[in-house]
């Protein structure tokens, strides 16, 4: 990892490999250290750029929740890109990480040539579900802050979202809560308040601008989401979806085999190398 200041935040940044960039943004609590396993192997076909996002892994976490809104996220990481990247990027992002990529795709589009989102969601599109949402992510935000990261690291391995990882061999589950552990609590409680979903702005309504090729991918056991991606696809010109079997809300944790065919398999149309 190496260090980028970008409008007065040092961002941790990895960049591996050569050729068309493809640039992968982790998930909620996670960092780039998520995507370890699948640098080398993508890293052969691309130019891979891994980001820690504001608040998240090695980049700074400011202690001002008004620094992680949307506005400047999205002017961090298109700066990131455009001094990175030499021609168009393909992008994928998972859940947290995957809404965001969604919208520098929707609001940045001349940056991409591709989109791939796992297990990721436009926005909560009813505005009182949205205030619900912002509701219980400030009491989130106000919980990290209070337990330390330990204590909220326990909570929220326990939720019933990570269900179908139980299963899951012991190094693995070591690895994924090593990397929560290292987060700072500021930063994930700030990230909340700053980019959760209750905050974002719904971009259901404007699905139908996509026009980029699509890969949705998730579990086939995470109902919520795949009926989500299942929506999606009816309204993206150029989507495909892929519901893998037999795994939940994080595909590439709990089939990192399927997880790295499907994205080979929709990038190899790109004439990579």
């Amino acid at each position: 990892m190496h260090g980028m200041i970008v409008n007065g935040v040092r961002y941790a940044v990895q960049t591996v490999g050569r050729g068309q960039p493809l640039v992968m943004l982790h998930g909620f609590s996670g960092s780039s250290a998520d995507w370890s396993l699948f640098v080398p192997l993508f890293a052969q076909h691309f130019k891979v750029i891994t980001i820690d996002l504001l608040g998240h892994g090695e980049t700074d976490s400011p202690t001002d929740p008004m620094r992680y809104a949307l506005k400047h996220i999205r002017r961090d990481l298109t700066t990131i890109i455009e001094d990175l990247c030499d021609q168009p990027a393909h992008l994928l992002g998972y859940s947290m990480g995957g809404r965001i990529a969604l919208i520098l795709a929707l609001h940045h589009s001349k940056l991409f040539r591709s989109l791939i989102l796992e297990s990721a969601t436009p926005g909560i599109l009813l505005e009182e579900e949205r205030i619900d949402r912002k509701e219980s992510d400030e009491d989130l935000a106000e919980r990290i802050e209070q337990l330390g990261i330990a204590a909220f690291v326990d909570e929220w391995e326990a939720l019933p979202l990570w269900e179908t990882q139980r299963s899951l061999p012991a190094d693995v589950l070591e690895r994924q809560r090593e990397v929560r552990l290292a987060n700072n609590p500021i930063g994930l409680a700030n990230s909340l308040r700053g980019y959760g979903t209750g905050v974002q702005p719904s971009e259901w309504d404007n699905l139908y601008t996509l026009d980029m090729p699509v890969l949705l991918l998730t579990g086939a056991l995470d109902a919520k989401f795949t009926h989500i991606a299942q929506q999606m696809c009816s309204q993206i010109l150029y989507a495909r979806h892929v519901a893998v079997p037999r795994v939940g809300h994080n595909v590439h944790l709990e089939n990192p085999r399927a997880f790295a065919h499907h994205v080979l398999e929709f990038l190899r149309g790109f004439g990579a190398n």
